[in-house]
């Protein structure tokens, strides 16, 4: 027989060990439930994470990518005119003479095998802190089809690795109010404020 009590809630009239017991078992099934859920849903996470990451491979900038999109990706970001493949050579030969210390990473799509995400980080080298070098990020854009995908996140992780690789003691970037938040979950923080002045 059962009574009521509590809440609405409903004691049997037997022993309380029997009571406790039972609801000890209850307790127990619940819980390996619920850890046999947490584990497939995070099993399930992992395997998405490896999916994106083999859809997606992360590199240095190769002279061949310019007809994989490079250039239409840039214009997402900001201005970026028609450039010619002679041109394009030209340049890409004169980054790589820095070697390191100006490194263009990209993210292609294995798939399409198109540019979808790149950013750049260039190395100052400085008489201050002990003649120390300093990192600045630039250029981060991610395709706006393949957003929301921790693509961005994987560019700017790649770019300040890569300045701490190089020594650097610190790493710094500009961007839009409206970007904050998310340089802010890469580990960045809001100092000073940015100043420019352009020429063209």
């Amino acid at each position: 027989m059962w009574v009521t009590f509590g809440l609405g809630l409903k004691k049997p009239k037997f022993s309380n060990q029997l009571y406790d017991l039972i609801c000890n078992c209850i307790h127990t099934d619940l819980l390996l439930a619920f850890d046999y859920l947490l584990s497939q849903f995070l099993k399930a996470m992992m395997q998405s994470e490896n999916s994106v990451e083999d859809a997606f491979h992360i590199r240095k900038l190769e002279i061949s990518d310019k007809e994989k999109g490079f250039i239409e990706l840039l214009r997402q970001l900001t201005v970026c005119d028609s450039v010619s493949d002679e041109k394009f050579k030209e340049r890409f030969e004169e980054i790589a003479k820095y070697g390191d210390d100006h490194c263009i990473c990209v993210i292609e799509d294995v798939r399409s095998r198109k540019i979808v995400a790149t950013g750049s980080v260039f190395i100052e080298k400085k008489f201050v802190r002990n003649c120390g070098k300093a990192g600045h990020i630039e250029d981060v854009v991610v395709d706006s089809s393949a957003r929301g995908m921790q693509l961005g996140k994987r560019i700017v992780e790649y770019l300040a690795d890569h300045a701490h690789s190089m020594g650097c003691y610190k790493v710094i970037l500009d961007c839009t109010e409206e970007n904050r938040p998310f340089y802010e979950k890469c580990g960045f923080k809001k100092k000073e404020i940015q100043m420019v002045k352009y020429f063209v």
